[in-house]
């Protein structure tokens, strides 16, 4: 009996992932089914099935959506005052004409944006200012392209909205996600670095990228230089000693980003209160750090989600303000809301699939050895997940570009239904996570389905499917990495 259950679980599975990779079935009505016919098959009464699995199941991560909201409204509001737009064209200014220094100025750009930002609207926005800057000094179409979305993946894995679904369905806290989290940050911004590089040198700019390999090879060699020394050379004391500086550079820092913090907020007052806003259309450069306050409580203090959002909002409405504002504030409310709802409708899902797979994580009478799916995937699962670093990262390297096509590694297609099963079966959540940030960028840069990715290959008239083929090389060996590093925390 538990055979045929295993069987019609896994066409079940396979089924709805043929579909989503087909496009013959969105993602957000393939979960829910997929969710309902997995507990029904393995033994669920459909009364159960209704009650747990869709009604709590569509509450499981509530706290993850309820921070999307929020940070949908801060980036709706960014948009509608303009702040994002001066962003990008203030630095664009700095950059000067040189195609690597405007490049990385606007990867940059971007990757800070987007770790607030999010949503279609704001993409094609900040794109629409982005895309012709590059284009203008000489950056061919599909490293223009390329270019963006790194910056969009790596800002996407910087937003701190993201890292609530990890909370919820892992249990994980802050303190767990942020130095992995920071860790993926340092390679993927080197490997866009030398995507940048590879591909500005491939558009024909070979004298200045020879010089700008050779400074970042001096660079690499210095730092590894030091690392290495740290670790091999260093006495137990000496290693105590650097520790110790760092921690006084650390609150040091930190306050003076309380101070610089206390500052913005006080020029912004001051401004509204002189009615300064009113005397110009020009976005004033204290309003343009709107993008880092939520960031900056929230990895410097390890502040509350929403609190933070929320301290992002006022500071923008009062560093914008002028007559009139009130209205797009309340606007970007709704509008922020509505923007991020299919994401929101789509987390329903995820959370049925959690559900069905790992149970409401109650003691139930009607199943007293546990949850029906968990203890029938359970056995299976321990048998074929890795064991060991090696095994995990060889493992899921392969099968790394599983994250295309909203395959069964894509968070926003099966991943975290996945990472249920991967938790049910003993793996450590740090490394489950680690997984999914870790094969990320795959799905986030290079693959074909994604909205963002149709746009942009119209938009700069190519093929969707060159940016895969251009992007692929490096996701993957970045996938690699970060599997490496997830390996070596977490396993």
């Amino acid at each position: 009996m538990e055979t045929v259950q295993l069987i019609i679980l896994f066409i079940v599975f396979f089924t709805m992932a043929v579909l989503m990779f087909l496009r013959k079935l969105p993602a957000i009505i393939a979960l829910p089914m997929m969710a309902v016919l997995i507990a029904l098959t393995c033994g669920v009464s459909v009364q159960d099935t209704v009650r747990y699995v869709i009604g709590m199941g569509s509450l499981k991560l509530s706290t993850a959506f309820t921070i999307s909201i929020f940070g949908s409204m801060l980036s709706v509001l960014m948009q509608k005052t303009g702040v994002a737009e001066s962003f990008i064209k203030r630095g664009a200014e700095l950059s000067g004409d040189d195609p690597w220094t405007i490049a990385v100025v606007m990867l940059t750009l971007i990757i800070v944006l987007f770790s607030t930002l999010g949503g279609l609207g704001a993409i094609i926005m900040v794109a629409t200012i982005v895309l012709p800057i590059m284009s203008s000094v000489g950056i061919g179409p599909i490293t223009t392209v390329g270019i963006f979305l790194f910056g969009l993946s790596i800002g996407g894995l910087m937003n701190v909205g993201n890292w609530a679904v990890y909370i919820s369905v892992m249990g994980l806290t802050i303190d767990q996600i942020r130095p992995f989290a920071l860790v993926m940050f340092s390679i993927s911004f080197l490997t866009a670095l030398i995507y940048i590089t590879v591909q500005l040198y491939r558009d024909g700019n070979s004298l200045n990228i020879r010089r700008i390999i050779l400074r970042n090879l001096l660079f690499a060699f210095i730092g590894i230089l030091l690392v290495f020394g740290y670790f091999q050379f260093l006495n137990d004391d000496a290693r105590e000693l650097c520790l110790s500086i760092v921690s006084h550079c650390g609150t040091l820092l930190s306050w003076l980003i309380i101070l610089g913090i206390g500052a913005l907020f006080a020029t912004a007052l001051i401004r509204a209160a002189l009615k300064k806003n009113e005397q110009t259309n020009e976005i004033h450069w204290s309003a343009l750090f709107a993008p880092t306050i939520p960031l900056m409580f929230i990895l410097v203090f390890s502040m509350d989600f929403i609190a933070s959002f929320v301290l992002g909002l006022v500071f923008t409405f009062i560093a914008t303000y002028k007559k009139g504002r009130l209205n797009i504030f309340i606007q970007s409310m709704f509008e922020g809301g509505a923007v991020v709802m299919p994401a929101v409708a789509l987390m329903f899902g995820i959370g049925m699939l959690l559900v069905a797979i790992m149970g409401p994580g109650i003691s139930l009478d009607a199943y007293p050895d546990g949850w029906p799916v968990i203890k029938l995937l359970k056995p299976l699962m321990m048998k074929i997940v890795p064991s060991n670093p090696i095994e995990y990262v060889i493992f899921f390297t392969l099968a790394a570009p599983l994250a295309l096509y909203r395959g069964p590694l894509n968070v926003w297609g099966m991943g975290y239904g996945l990472a249920g099963v991967f938790l049910a079966s003993g793996l450590n959540p740090g490394a489950v996570m680690g997984l999914l940030l870790g094969v990320g960028h795959i799905q986030g840069i290079s693959d074909p389905t994604n909205t963002q990715n149709v746009w942009l290959a119209n938009e700069m008239r190519i093929d969707v499917q060159k940016i895969l083929w251009n992007t692929i090389p490096y996701t993957w060996i970045l996938a690699f990495i970060g599997l490496t590093c997830s390996a070596l925390m977490f396993m």
